[in-house]
This record gives C-alpha cells, structure tokens and sequence, in this order.
C-alpha cells in the first residue's frame, strides 16, 4: 500500500520561489567586487534567477550542462546558481586558490560549457579559457562601466546580459536526483575528484543544516557565511539561508579582520561560519583595537580543528559561543557538529571545552561509524580509534567519471580517510587523517591534539605537527611553528607549556620554527610539503 501525498519532487528553485513569497524583502547584503556595499532582497534575486534560467536556455544552454562559476560569496553569484539549476544546468564551483592548470584540468574534467567570474579572478579566465575545450560563453559578472577593456575573449557583460530579458520564465520541471551542483575535491593526493549533488541532496541538506542542533538558522537571524561558495556549497548555507528566510551578509573578497568586522557590525550579525584562519585574523582585530562583538551570538568553526585557546577566546572573552563542526565536499558538506546534548549543557570551564574540543555529533541524515584494520565496527566509547565511515541522503556514491572506488562499500559507506573516535554520547573526534596520524612504537599519536595545544602557547600564531623517522620508535612528532609578530619563544618555552597536558610519550621531540606553514587551497595544512621540507630532518633523540 503506497501514500495518498502529493507527487512534489525536492528541486532547488522550489527554495527560492519560497523564499521570494514568504521573505519575499529579506535582504541580502553584499560587500560587491566593485567596492560599495550592495543591497537586495529574495524577490529581486528570485527574478533576476529567472531571468538568468531564461538567457540560458535562448543561448542554447540545456538540461545537464555544467556552468562554472568563479566568483565570491556575491548575490550575483546566488542568482546564477538557482538560474542555472532552474533550467536543469549543473553549477560548477571552480576554488580560485588552486593553480590554473588544476583549474583547467578540472574544468575539462567537468566539460564545463560555460563561466561566470568576478573581476578579480579575471586573470585566472585568461590563463584556462584557452585550454578549456568545452567552454563557450563567458559572462563577467559586473555592468557596463566597469567590463574589462583589453582582454582578448570574448567576454559578456552580466548585468547587460541579464537586462536582455524580461524573467517571464517557468521554472523546467525534472526528477529531484537531477544534477544540480559539481565540486571538486581538492586533490591533496592524486587528481581532483568531482563530486555531484542533486536537487533531493541539496533540499534534503539544507533542511538539515537549518535544525536546531545543527546551524539553527530562522529568518530571525542575519548571517553571514564568511566560508566561501566553492568550498562546498558554503556549508549548506547558500541554500539554507532562502529555504529559512534569513537575512544574508555577503563577505565578498574582503577576509581582513577589519572587513569582516565592519559588517558583522553594522549588518548585526547574529550567525557567521568560516575557518579557523579567518577567526585568527579577526581575534587579532579585536585585541588590537579592543573592539566588542555585541550583535553575535554563535560561530561555527570548520574545516581544520578549532584551538582550543579560539573557543576559549570567542566565548570567555566576547560572549559567542563557538560550535565546532566537521563536514567534507563529499558530505554536502555537513557531517557533525557540536552543539550541547543535555548530558553536557551543565559542563563549565575545562570540561566543557573537553567537549567542545570534539567535532560533534551527527544530525539526522548522517550515520557514522569507526572501523577498524578488519572493517570490525569499533566501540563508542570515547577511546578506541577507528577509520571514519558515514553514509546517508546527502553523502556522495561515487565520484564524478568513477575514480576514487575504493572509497566506497557495497553498503555505502564512504571511507572518510580520517581516523577518529566516538563517545557513548555520540560526540565524534578527529584525530588525524589517516595518512597523518604518527605511529610510534605501535601505538597511534594524534598530531590534531598536538596542534591545538601548542597554538594554546600565548607567542604562537600557528602549529603543525608531523611525523619524523625514529630509529627505535618508528616515528616521533616534530612540532613545526609560526611564531607571533614580535615574539621570540624558545622551543623550551613551548615544550614546557604542554607538559602535563598530554601523555609523556605524545610529546614532541623537537620544536622547529619556520616563517610560514603551508596550506592546501582549501586552507587545511599541507602535511605532505612539510614532510618534503623536512625530510631530512634529524631528531635530537635519534
């Protein structure tokens, strides 16, 4: 016996059609590329999508395409997402952060058909356009005034492209598992993997980024997602916001401290997401100016582990709570985050932090489990290491053209390539990649751990830890460190501040000081250059 419900597939446009009727003069602010701050609302961005849909398909574009994007987080940049979607295309987020020749790669890859790009990335058009054989329209997205003058494409004026039509455009209607977005891994081992979201992930994501536990999103709220649109989606949020009615502050380019607090001012924004790297750099702001924070409310911290010293600062010092999360391209992104169970809403000062350390717990739509050598399911019982596996309605089968198999079982289950484990509560927490974690007499060592108790050291700015070869244990930790602007601590100095604070053997046989660490484009650490560097590196203890 089925249902007597209604047929209403899960398409993205619905979102923004709601949006429009229901928060219809919501606004939607924008630090524009141009420079002035630029406002809207849900009704001018769902028919400016409308008209987007319509200049697509009279330019012959159909069901399927890919339509790049290279651009920040603008409202000009939603309107082509749900224009493109609405036609049944396929937005294509291109990460600016990686090198032009990825950038091709990927886009052939993807035989993306066309892109839209804002002015700052101009340079990165000029660079692939040539080896993009696919690619046949390319729209700025800008006005007239300010279309570059000298470039050798072929280019399209976006505001004079979208006034070309009038938005008298019906949504096309098409199965909720149609394609809607592309993102590509960032391909720290190996090429970039593409990874295709559908109508029914992105709605099915977005409901449950907007729960409660998770992002808590309302339309009482102004938020701003600081996290970029290529990185992911920008955590669910480009989709949650018009599906809850929320307001919008669009960060643009502009990641200073200074940009990002001038808008979390005088926009008072109650919700914002991005980094680790992006919070050091306000966190810095506000010490130097001894400015407050008195419209926020919540920050979620993603995409590396948050220090410890970082939640501390934002909640003791600035009142916002911090809610740690943990997600990946393949999961939409979304996969856990921390918010408080009532087993431990009562928990003060260092305990709570103990579980705010942790990554979280999943929401609704995501199972978790840690496997171990024999893929036998490990115990939640906040201690015993494991591969992390998850599955669920908005987490990725396959990647795009089928590389990366082994990634996935015949009952889902996605190898995350973390390792990590669980506690009795549920409260999941990494401990490293699994190509990172260091070996030491047999027994695992958590270079996260390390990492966030060495930027816990007042003198320092950021922290990596590594494996080096050990003649007697295999492999020993080498903590590799940025020293804050003007201070000098010794390797003494940063050694004795994390004694006591973890297992004696945890702790780092040496300390090397460096100008700076590298990050992959996505801004994690880039362990593999540092085991480069360092590769001839000797330990003291050797």
């Amino acid at each position: 016996m089925l249902g007597l419900m209604q047929d209403w597939p899960l398409l993205c446009h619905k979102i923004l059609d709601y949006a429009a009727a229901q928060h219809g003069k919501r606004e939607v602010v924008s630090r524009s590329v141009e420079g002035p701050i630029v406002r809207t609302n849900y009704a001018e961005i769902h028919l400016r999508a409308k008209k987007i849909a319509q200049a697509l398909e009279r330019d012959g574009f159909k069901l399927g395409d890919r339509i790049a994007t290279l651009g920040w987080n603008t409202a000009r940049h939603m309107e082509v997402w749900y224009g493109a979607m609405g036609i049944g295309a396929v937005y294509h987020t291109l990460n600016p952060r990686l090198f032009p020749e990825q950038i091709a790669w990927i886009m052939n890859h993807a035989e993306d058909q066309a892109i839209f790009v804002d002015l700052t990335f101009m340079p990165i058009v000029e660079a692939v356009a040539d080896k993009v054989t696919s690619l046949k329209k390319i729209v700025v997205m800008t006005d007239a005034a300010h279309m570059p003058k000298d470039s050798r494409l072929n280019l399209v004026c976006y505001e004079d492209w979208v006034a070309s039509v009038d938005g008298d455009f019906k949504w096309k209607e098409f199965d909720e598992n149609t394609a809607a977005g592309m993102c590509y891994t960032s391909g720290t081992t190996g090429d970039p993997k593409g990874v295709v979201y559908s109508h029914r992930s992105n709605v099915l994501h977005a409901m449950i980024a907007s729960l409660p536990d998770a992002l808590d999103i309302s339309c009482n709220e102004s938020i701003m997602p600081v996290v970029p649109m290529f990185h992911a989606n920008a955590w669910g949020i480009a989709m949650a916001a018009p599906l809850t009615g929320a307001k919008v502050v669009n960060p643009g380019g502009m990641m200073d401290g200074a940009s990002i607090y001038e808008l979390l001012d005088t926009e008072k924004v109650s919700f914002t997401a991005a980094v680790p790297t992006v919070w050091l750099m306000l966190l810095s702001y506000l010490e130097e100016t001894g400015k407050m924070l008195p419209h926020l409310k919540r920050v979620v911290i993603g995409g590396s582990a948050c220090p410890r010293a970082m939640t501390q600062k934002f909640q003791d010092v600035y009142g916002v709570e911090v809610v740690h999360a943990w997600g990946m391209t393949e999961m939409s992104p979304l996969g856990s985050l921390g918010s408080l169970k009532p087993e431990y809403a009562s928990l003060e000062g260092d305990d709570r932090l103990d579980i705010q350390e942790k990554q979280g717990y999943a929401p609704f739509g995501v199972e978790m489990k840690v496997t171990g050598d024999e893929n036998e399911d490990r115990p939640w019982d906040g201690e015993t290491f494991g591969r992390l596996k998850v599955r669920g309605p908005a987490v990725a089968k396959a990647y795009y053209g089928g590389a990366g198999a082994e990634n996935f079982d015949e009952e889902n289950w996605f190898d995350t390539g973390d390792v990590a484990h669980i506690d009795e509560n549920g409260y999941m927490q990494i401990t490293d990649r699994a190509k990172d974690v260091i070996k030491s007499g047999g027994e695992w060592i958590s270079t996260i751990d390390l990492e966030n108790l060495a930027v816990g050291h007042p003198d320092v700015q950021e922290a990596a830890v590594i494996g080096i070869v050990h003649p007697k244990w295999d492999e020993r930790p080498l903590l590799i460190v940025v020293r804050k602007e003007g201070k000098d601590p010794k390797a003494s100095d940063i050694l004795e501040f994390m004694q006591g604070k973890i297992a004696k053997w945890w702790m780092p046989d040496d300390v090397a000081f460096v100008d700076e660490i590298p990050h992959t484009a996505t801004g994690k650490i880039q362990k593999m250059e540092l085991r480069q560097q360092f590769s001839d590196y000797v330990l003291p203890t050797a």
